[in-house]
């Protein structure tokens, strides 16, 4: 058993109230940041601004998933994003590693990361799940139909929930059976994943259903353009409509809320923690 395997399971190492899970994109074309942290000084320092500003987890990735992104291959992964996980977990913040290949995540996990958010869930590589078992750190399972570069194609659903649903129990019942524990297990519905606007609008209103699986639910709305269609908004002008669906997401049941704007969003989400009773002012 590993050190990190020691460790009480994140979802219980965090305050019982909305988590905020702040983004550090170190890539040069990131749908909302493209190009903006790309160079390890400023990626650190940003790291560092977002735990100052009220971040529970720092989530670092190396690899755009925006609609039509090009793969990146695991060397250039991980020469982006392990300096800037090294430092990170200098901080007294949490650090998540966003990504999908195994040899990324376990020399990220050496470093320091508490936990792996694979966007495949664990399809993306064999290797993953042992990886995550052997070395004890928490897991998200994300749901995406298809892949970055042909998601928005034309997705289709029987029923959007009840299909992610479906998709939630045989991945985390893989996950079990490979050796990860239930408890370090964190589902992410995956809005803007191979979605529609319409798509994406029911699953917010009905992600209550998805809680009811029993897991921490990490809703990443932040900026996406679901909410660049209603509001007719560009992509650096959709804080209002992050706010609304973050406050949304909480109410039906999301433990973790993964955000750009750290600062607004970590207000938003004590306000809204007051009024279902998870934080006392």
């Amino acid at each position: 058993m590993t050190e990190r395997a020691t460790e009480r399971p994140l979802v219980d190492r965090l305050s019982p109230g909305t988590a905020v899970m702040g983004i550090v994109n170190v890539t040069p074309d990131s749908f909302f940041d493209g190009g903006r942290y790309a160079t390890f000084e400023r990626a650190a320092a940003h790291a560092r601004e977002l735990a100052e500003a009220g971040a529970d987890i720092i989530d670092i990735g190396g690899e755009s998933s925006r609609p039509g992104a090009e793969p990146l291959t695991p060397a250039e992964e991980l020469q982006r994003v392990l300096p800037v996980v090294r430092a990170a977990a200098s901080l007294q913040t949490p650090v998540s590693i966003d990504t999908y290949h195994a040899s990324t995540a376990e020399a990220c996990v050496a470093a320091g990361a508490a936990m792996v958010n694979d966007i495949t869930a664990l399809r993306g590589d064999p290797e993953m799940a042992g990886l995550v078992a052997s070395s004890g750190v928490d897991c998200v399972l994300m749901h995406m139909q298809g892949d970055p570069k042909t998601m928005q194609s034309n997705p289709s659903y029987t029923d959007v929930v009840d299909d992610i649903r479906a998709f939630f129990d045989e991945r985390m019942a893989y996950a079990v059976a490979q050796g990860i524990s239930e408890r370090r297990i964190w589902l992410d519905p995956g809005f803007g994943f191979g979605k529609t606007v319409a798509h994406n609008l029911e699953l917010l209103r009905r992600l209550g259903e998805l809680a009811a699986l029993g897991r921490p639910i990490l809703a990443g709305t932040s900026n996406k353009s679901m909410i660049g269609a209603v509001l007719n908004a560009p992509v650096d002008d959709r804080d209002a409509g992050t706010a609304a669906t973050v406050a949304v997401a909480i109410a039906n049941g999301a433990r973790a809320i993964r955000v750009h704007n750290v600062r607004m969003m970590a207000r938003v989400a004590r306000v809204t923690d007051a009024i279902y009773g998870k934080y006392h002012p």
